[in-house]
């Protein structure tokens, strides 16, 4: 949404002693400004009200530029569904200061660019490593770092916390017999994957912390090493839980900075493959949360309709975790014949599921003692936090970005954004449920009603040219051998693009600079913002409800630490 010449005007009258520099490109508002004015920007776009969620803070390595590095804060308005991108640039050994007492979703991401190019911020108090482990030397998405440069972790930090937000030590009280405890990785509620660590006054959690990137493989540099379509296998990475909503994320992306729009039928195709997605997804965070608070009879019910969809998959393209079906520019196939006839008999089947698991949990009085009232959050703090998605929405903030800004025509379609009231464990679940409900409404609306044409445009410099046609005549075996030798180049530039997946707001931010790999390719994940809050979240209350709130926050590691 262009509202740049809105801004330069409020803010030429606001900072008229600064040097900002406006622009509208590939459909994103740009503001670059010197790095004195960062935080008296970003502080006048809150308390105004002009934008109120920090969505990312992400860095991009230009290491012939006397200004090697660029900071960019990517902006969101919950009320009018505006977005600006705040640029600033630094120099080696330059600093900028901290957002995170702006917004306190600014930790992480300020955390990871220390961690990932070496830029420190000004105030944080814990700038160290988030993703790479403490041995690590060097930092990995600096274009002078090796791709396959690899380092061994040999041995596991200790127990240990961060320091309080505000800079201050940390005071033991001596009157309190503190027990410290480590909860996962090898947990079965951690999935390998995450560790809590808490510091136990009784079965109060008097303190907490956790540590991730035990999953971390560097999907952002990744990125810059491979063609663009060979992105698309690594997309299947991040939340695997969901796949397809990552390929279609990505590809949408692409497709935005390259100008062009699939056609209709592969828009109908990616919002069925995105709304399965959803449901299976929902299914993974439900039924291994009941299976952690004990309900098991429910993790078995729903893993059953999730092997229908990795059917329906199979079928698709004959995989079924980690399917790669979409591509730049539509689809990589046409669904076979009696496809979305599969897709409706699932969705009855589905209905009756969806009734059966809340027959299981929903009045369930266990259930309810174990998630109602734990974890809450209000619509305040989640916003601060930058939650985005199901946990967002349960916190009462009616943000859905199918409905907010909507794409491939989820404007025509008739459904509701489930929301709750009270931000905690059972809100969530129910937000959940319902939205499963609305996802097989739009399924069968769609599939019922699938638009003829092709299933991907025919634009010879973006996708292969089809077996018939490389196998055939020379010029489809030229076109092909074109474009894998000298891969898809879209024009110079830079992007940010999202979709809603299952988890809340999946962000690409892509630099091109017209070569075949993407210069830079930054991935939001939903709830790496999300799980920022967890430490503060657990504070004070009891231990037993530490995996109540870790389940409901639905984190996938894949995309926790790409």
């Amino acid at each position: 949404m262009n509202n740049i010449e809105e801004l330069k005007s409020e803010l030429n009258q606001t900072f008229q002693d600064a040097d900002l520099s406006f622009s509208y490109k590939f459909g994103n508002n740009v503001i670059e400004v010197n790095k004195d004015v960062v935080i008296p920007l970003l502080q006048h776009f809150k308390s105004t009200g002009r934008f109120d969620l920090l969505m990312s803070v992400t860095a991009v390595d230009y290491p012939d530029r006397d200004k090697r590095f660029d900071v960019v804060y990517e902006l969101f308005s919950s009320r009018d569904v505006k977005r600006v991108r705040l640029k600033t640039q630094l120099a080696e050994g330059e600093t900028v200061p901290t957002a995170q007492f702006v917004w306190k979703a600014a930790d992480w991401f300020e955390r990871e660019i220390f961690d990932m190019f070496g830029i420190r911020f000004d105030g944080h108090p814990n700038m160290r490593r988030i993703l790479c482990h403490h041995q690590f030397v060097g930092h990995p998405l600096r274009k002078d770092y090796q791709a396959d440069h690899q380092q061994h972790c040999t041995e596991a930090l200790p127990i240990h916390f961060d320091n309080p937000r505000d800079g201050s030590e940390y005071i033991e009280d001596p009157n309190k017999d503190l027990t410290p405890l480590n909860i996962g990785p090898s947990h079965p509620a951690t999935h390998g994957t995450l560790r809590v660590m808490v510091e136990l006054d009784g079965e109060t959690v008097n303190r907490a912390n956790v540590e991730l990137g035990y999953l971390h493989r560097c999907f952002e540099k990744m990125a810059e090493t491979h063609p663009y379509n060979q992105v698309i296998p690594y997309t299947d990475r991040l939340n695997y839980c969901s796949a397809p909503m990552n390929n279609i994320g990505y590809c949408k992306a692409v497709e935005k900075i390259l100008g062009v729009e699939i056609p209709p039928k592969a828009q109908a195709i990616r919002i069925v493959l995105a709304e399965l997605s959803r449901i299976i997804d929902h299914i993974v965070c439900l039924g291994a949360s009941a299976v952690d608070l004990g309900a098991l009879t429910g993790f078995f019910h729903l893993f059953t309709y999730r092997e229908k969809v990795y059917t329906l998959f199979e079928k698709l393209c004959g995989a079924r975790l980690t399917v790669s079906m979409t591509r730049i520019g539509g689809m990589a196939n046409d669904p076979p014949e009696g496809w979305f006839d599969d897709v409706l008999q699932f969705c009855k089947e589905m209905r009756k599921g969806i009734d059966e698991l809340e027959l299981l949990l929903s009045g369930n009085k266990i259930w309810i003692q174990r998630t109602k009232g734990v974890g809450a959050i209000s619509a305040e703090e989640a916003i601060e936090w930058g939650y985005t998605g199901p946990c967002l929405r349960a916190a009462g903030v009616n943000l859905d970005l199918r409905k907010a800004d909507p794409y491939y025509g989820y404007d025509q379609l008739d459904f509701d954004v489930p929301v709750g009231t009270n931000g905690d464990v059972y809100d969530r679940y129910l937000v959940r449920v319902a939205e499963m409900k609305e996802s097989v409404k739009i399924i069968e609306q769609v599939s019922k009603n699938i638009p003829g044409g092709d299933y991907t445009i025919r634009d010879k410099g973006i996708v292969l040219p089809e077996k018939k046609d490389v196998y055939g005549n020379i010029e489809g075996l030229m076109n092909h051998f074109m474009l894998v030798i000298k891969g898809l180049r879209p024009p110079k530039g830079e992007i940010y693009d999202a979709t809603e997946a299952a988890n809340g707001e999946l962000g690409f931010y892509l630099v091109s600079d017209n070569s075949g790999n993407p210069y830079r390719l930054k991935v939001r994940p939903p709830c790496f913002a999300i799980y920022q809050s967890f430490p503060e979240q657990i504070t004070g209350g009891l231990v037993a409800d530490v995996i109540a709130i870790l389940g409901s926050m639905n984190l996938i590691a894949g995309e926790l630490d790409r």
